[in-house]
């Protein structure tokens, strides 16, 4: 039957939030298609949703590939408050709210990039690091725990005409981050009251880690093969928090060439070890890049990657693989722009090491050491 075809077809829309198809959602109301005219009802998640214009335009463009059908018509709805409800008890996969979902037994790679002092490109590396994971078809998600210096939302572009970060959307308790470049990102900025950009969030260690785990536990990332964590720089409480939250992350320690920050960028890479989380590499920033007349520009020297690595290696446990990213104007220009390097010039020396980085990354597997399988022996 035409019914039949047009509801498999707007069915398998999917959602640009959820990013699950509308069928399955249940917000597919009704279909009725007579004489060639398919009338759509679909039900939105909330009032005024943000993706309202484009869900509607795509469930249009679906019917209307359906062989008979000359014209279709979307009605718009809302759902009531019991099927946001039961939506978002299905999205959370019966868990409770304030469930993390990022335990040891997920399958979920979480990997926080950590360093020693601020201004190394610590939140660059992490935002390219996530597109170039998300460019490689791996489903990503980035959570900005830099409380007091978050600078996620302008690296991803998630900025609107008015400078202000892109707000979430709300189900009810759930809490969906916006997508950029195919990566899910949250971060406190996008929590900001309107005009209160340049306000100072002057939180202390009880307040930092009620908001983390709330990051964990209220936003709705869906089904991640990495969490990305961009840490705030040093080894204070954040770091603890993180260290206690998700004992189990992997670390990515980010340092510049220059001994001073290498020296420091140990210390982030030992607190990680005494939480019990691994260091898997280390990432040297600004670090010699070629000119165009062949010779070698080093504005901030050589060697403070393979230096951390090294004094890793002296206090026990691998040395880290180290990855250089060489100083790049480009890098730095696109950063401000809001598209990451690897996307605005993947031909840039630096969105090549950063691409690199991702490959490595991506084909690591999770360590399956203390983590219980879903079998048991009879």
């Amino acid at each position: 039957m035409m019914r039949d075809a047009v509801l498999e077809a707007v069915g398998a829309v999917t959602d640009p939030e959820l990013r699950r198809p509308l069928g399955e959602l249940d917000m597919i109301r009704d279909v009725v298609v007579e004489d060639g005219i398919a009338s759509v009802g679909i039900l939105l998640t909330i009032a005024g949703c943000p993706m309202a214009q484009r869900i509607e335009r795509d469930v249009a463009e679906a019917a209307a590939t359906v062989d008979g059908v000359r014209e279709v018509r979307v009605e718009v709805g809302v759902m009531s408050d019991e099927q946001r409800a039961a939506l978002t008890e299905r999205l959370r996969g019966g868990h409770r709210a304030t469930t993390n979902p990022f335990t040891a037994e997920s399958l979920t790679r979480v990997v926080a990039v950590t360093s020693g002092k601020g201004g190394v490109g610590k939140s660059t590396v992490t935002a390219n690091l996530a597109v170039a994971l998300a460019e490689r078809g791996l489903a990503v998600g980035v959570l900005d725990a830099d409380v007091h210096g978050f600078s996620i939302p302008g690296l991803l572009g998630l900025v609107g005409d008015d400078g202000r970060a892109v707000r979430p959307t709300r189900v009810d308790d759930l809490v969906l981050p916006p997508v950029a470049y195919g990566v899910k990102a949250v971060s406190i900025g996008m929590f900001l009251r309107p005009g209160a950009e340049d306000t100072v969030v002057s939180w202390r260690g009880p307040m930092l880690h009620r908001t983390l785990e709330q990051f964990l536990a209220d936003v709705f990332f869906g089904d991640l093969d990495v969490l990305l964590i961009d840490m705030p720089p040093g080894t204070g409480d954040a770091a603890i928090s993180v260290g206690h939250l998700l004992p189990h992350a992997d670390v990515l320690v980010v340092t510049t060439p220059q001994p001073a920050a290498a020296d420091v960028a140990v210390r982030s890479g030992l607190l990680a070890r005494q939480l019990g989380q691994r260091v898997v590499g280390v990432v040297e920033t600004m670090g010699p890049g070629a000119l165009p007349d062949g010779s070698v520009f080093e504005p901030f020297g050589a060697g403070g990657g393979d230096a951390v690595a090294r004094r890793l290696a002296v206090a026990g446990g691998e040395a880290p693989a180290v990855t250089g990213i060489p100083f790049s104007t480009a890098l730095r220009a696109s950063g401000d722009e809001g598209r990451p390097v690897v996307v605005a010039h993947p031909e840039d020396a630096a969105a090549q090491a950063l691409a690199g980085l991702a490959a490595r990354i991506a084909v690591r597997p999770r360590g399956l050491a203390g983590r219980r399988l879903a079998f048991s022996p009879r």
